[in-house]
């Protein structure tokens, strides 16, 4: 059973300047749920028969009963308030996948609040039993649609403790966010060829000459260049790394894709990354309004793809 409640009236539980979200008691909403108004239509039966037949015992089990509903919409109410909410680590993603963001729950009380739940979406919810004095991380999933910066959409806390009769939520806005890559395309054959451009440090670039160093085993590597002495030492599968006395720097330019949408042009900009840094190979990328000077590693893969993630965005 859902409530909408018109945006202009809705108090919502935001972050503070540490990012930081406390559930207020005036941030609470609470309604019967269906097992309520049940209980609530059996109470004014039990009223109505116990006035027909002047019953003082029925009178008693019908007050009484009415007293442990109101017992438990208080006890719904207080398993949210004064609860302590931050964000978390929100990872990057690329365009069309399922973005997560972690929020840690914190119970400063010395009782436990069973039953919470959290949701961006009530079909996808999460729940955690909070113990005494302790802190949990929930993670929800929301799917990335755009690319850029993601803020964290507006979730529900909520709790149906300890009967079920009745339905208490808050609505939370946490500063928040992640950041959303390009969705990768297909191979799109550039107009013009790779520019490369030589580098003036030797012993860098993919060849057979002069040994640089081992990287993990990847599914096709040749068995030629696999360490088989780490390996029987128990070390694992390495596959050994093989430099020429020049590297050669591959530029991966905005002008090679012409004719493409922005977002397609950014979709084969970004598989170019993705290709690069798979082979280990220095690249730097060249966009309109922001050039990556030249170089290797997940340093670059990830410097790359937020410069495609934020093209267009104004600083």
């Amino acid at each position: 059973m859902r409530l909408q409640i018109p945006p202009r009236f809705i108090r919502h539980c935001r972050s503070d300047a540490q990012g930081v979200a406390r559930v207020g008691p005036q941030q609470i909403y609470i309604i019967p749920t269906r097992y309520g108004l049940g209980f609530a239509l059996l109470l004014l039966l039990m009223w109505i028969g116990s006035i027909n037949y002047a019953n003082n015992l029925g009178f008693l089990l019908t007050f009484l009963l009415a007293g442990l509903g109101m017992v438990t919409m208080l006890h719904t109410w207080r398993n949210l308030v004064g609860l302590t909410l931050r964000p978390g680590r929100c990872e990057p993603v690329f365009k069309g996948q399922p973005a997560s963001f972690e929020i840690q729950l914190c119970n400063t009380r010395s009782e436990e609040r069973p039953g919470i739940q959290l949701h961006f979406d009530p079909s996808a919810s999460v729940s955690e039993d909070l113990p005494p004095c302790s802190e949990q991380t929930l993670t929800l999933m929301q799917r990335a649609e755009r690319r850029g910066r993601f803020p964290m959409p507006r979730c529900t806390l909520s709790t149906r403790y300890p009967l079920g009769l009745f339905y208490a939520w808050s609505y939370l806005e946490l500063a928040s966010e992640t950041l959303v890559y390009p969705a990768p395309g297909s191979h799109i054959a550039a107009s013009s060829q790779p520019s490369y451009q030589p580098s003036q440090q030797g012993d860098k670039g993919v060849g057979t000459d002069d040994f640089v160093g081992l990287r993990s085993y990847r599914p096709g590597d040749s068995p030629r260049q696999i360490d088989w002495k780490a390996q029987a030492r128990e070390q694992g599968l390495h596959t050994k790394q093989f430099g020429g006395d020049r590297a050669d720097l591959l530029w991966i330019d905005w002008q090679q894709y012409p004719g493409l949408e922005t977002e397609a042009r950014l979709s084969a900009l970004c598989r170019a990354v993705l290709d690069a840094a798979g082979r280990q190979q220095d690249f730097g990328l060249r966009l309109p309004d922001l050039q990556l000077k030249p170089a290797r590693g997940e340093t670059q893969r990830q410097a790359a793809l937020t410069a495609l993630a934020l093209f267009g965005e104004q600083p």
